[in-house]
């Protein structure tokens, strides 16, 4: 019997790995043009659209307002709040002049005046949002830099993370927003440095179309001077 038990662990064991690796290769981008992306299935959680009480970045004029959908549950999310449970209604998370969570959009509005500006009109889901402090220090043009999903490149419904992370960048106010990141390429990881006032980054290309970015795609090296009047993505070979 003890046999039998193990040789069902092992079993068991070796499927759930199985499955395992099969998530983990679930391509990012699906090229079947026949394909339709399929409708989100109705979520067993209710979902509220709502904002964050505004953030200020240190010397700017701009107060950014994260918006987000927030998930409603019984037992989740909760809070001690003048001795009652409260849903706590967070959609962000703030610290190191960088704003984190999965956001539908941003509204920014000046100092001084009670107008709301919105960051964009298509779906994105923003993960990261950061503000280039010691640029602004240093040149005082104040920029900042997103990381978000604005397709549903694997058409499978929804915006989230398994689809294309890409770079964008615009002012403090939300203006000039700008995708960085060419087509279909995979944000790698970004970062600026402040000697050449250039923003540098790497993308993946999904090279021989298999709708997953691994070791046989092709890597991009790219570099924007944050200084220029138009802001430029120039390609470089390091290799």
């Amino acid at each position: 019997m003890k046999t039998i038990s193990k040789s069902i662990f092992y079993l068991l064991l070796f499927l759930f790995i199985s499955c395992k690796e099969e998530e983990k290769v679930k391509p990012k981008v699906n090229y079947d043009t026949k394909t339709k992306a399929e409708k989100a299935k109705p979520s067993e959680v209710n979902t509220l659209l709502v904002a964050d009480l505004p953030i200020q970045m240190d010397g700017t004029s701009v107060l950014i307002h994260p918006i987000g959908e927030f998930s409603v549950r019984d037992s989740i999310s909760r809070v001690k709040y003048s001795g009652s449970e409260r849903e706590s209604f967070v959609v962000s998370n703030y610290g190191g002049y960088e704003i984190t969570g999965y956001l539908s959009n941003l509204k920014f509005q000046e100092v001084g005046s009670d107008s709301l500006k919105v960051l964009t009109d298509k779906p994105m889901m923003i993960e990261r949002v950061t503000y280039l402090k010691t640029l602004a220090d240093k040149t005082k043009k104040q920029l900042l830099v997103y990381v978000l999903e604005d397709m549903d490149s694997n058409k499978d419904g929804k915006l989230d993370g398994n689809d294309i992370k890409d770079l964008y960048i615009s002012t403090i106010n939300g203006s000039n927003f700008t995708k960085l990141s060419a087509e279909f390429h995979e944000l790698i990881d970004w970062s600026l440095v402040e000697s050449q006032n250039r923003l540098y980054f790497r993308t993946i290309e999904d090279t021989n179309k298999n709708g997953a970015f691994d070791k046989d795609d092709k890597v991009h090296y790219h570099f924007v001077d944050l200084l220029a009047k138009e802001l430029k993505v120039e390609e470089y070979q390091p290799l």
